[in-house]
């Protein structure tokens, strides 16, 4: 059980990253943190629910997407986004990312619609299809947080992306099983540790070409 609070937990896992965070990004999470405790409560987006499990799995495990995203990478799409992860909390953290959250589930969409209004977030868009609807994004980037194999992925997000860019997913353990017959030059496995957990997250980085 972690005594610190919410935010000194958050200020610590971010040291530990060596991300810098502002008052005003602190701020957010926060609201971020409240909010999606009051609508779980309603909804049941995440089965989540302890301030410290909501900081460290949800907040830190999707900012590790920001310690492998390429300098070049101005757009990006999250896939089956659910209440915001990773793409929410790498929004609040790089504002200047332009930021698509694509989400199917209707009531996980309408929170995260909920979400850009409370934090006043620009540069963000909300789309309530699956990825296979998908017709007019073009992003430098896909990610998403283990929702789909990497054979999968690849072939459903790839098309989303404009020019030569990349595909990150998180993986964990049972990562070599799925590299089997993926193109071993385009993918880049780091692996990174989660602040606060014995666990390492494996983030695949694939580059795409056209």
């Amino acid at each position: 059980m972690h005594k610190e609070s919410a935010d000194e937990l958050l200020g610590l896992g971010l040291q530990q990253l060596d991300m810098p965070l502002t008052e005003e990004q602190a701020n957010k999470f926060l609201v971020y943190l409240e909010e999606l405790k009051k609508w779980n409560r309603a909804y049941n987006l995440t089965a989540i629910k302890s301030d410290a499990d909501i900081v460290i799995k949800h907040f830190l495990d999707s900012l590790l997407f920001l310690k492998v995203l390429p300098a070049d990478v101005k757009a990006i799409a999250d896939i089956g986004s659910g209440a915001g992860f990773p793409g929410l909390p790498m929004k609040i953290m790089r504002n200047d990312l332009e930021v698509t959250l694509v989400e199917p589930v209707q009531k996980k969409a309408l929170f995260l619609e909920h979400m850009k209004r409370t934090l006043r977030l620009e540069g963000l868009d909300i789309r309530n299809q699956r990825i296979e609807d998908l017709r007019d994004i073009k992003v430098d980037a896909a990610v998403t947080r283990a929702l789909f194999s990497i054979k999968e992925f690849v072939a459903k997000a790839g098309g989303l992306l404009h020019g030569p860019k990349v595909l990150i997913l998180s993986k964990g353990p049972k990562l070599e099983n799925e590299l089997d017959g993926v193109f071993s030059s385009a993918v880049q496995t780091i692996p990174i540790s989660l602040p606060f957990q014995n666990v390492t997250r494996h983030l695949v980085v694939i580059r795409v070409r056209p």
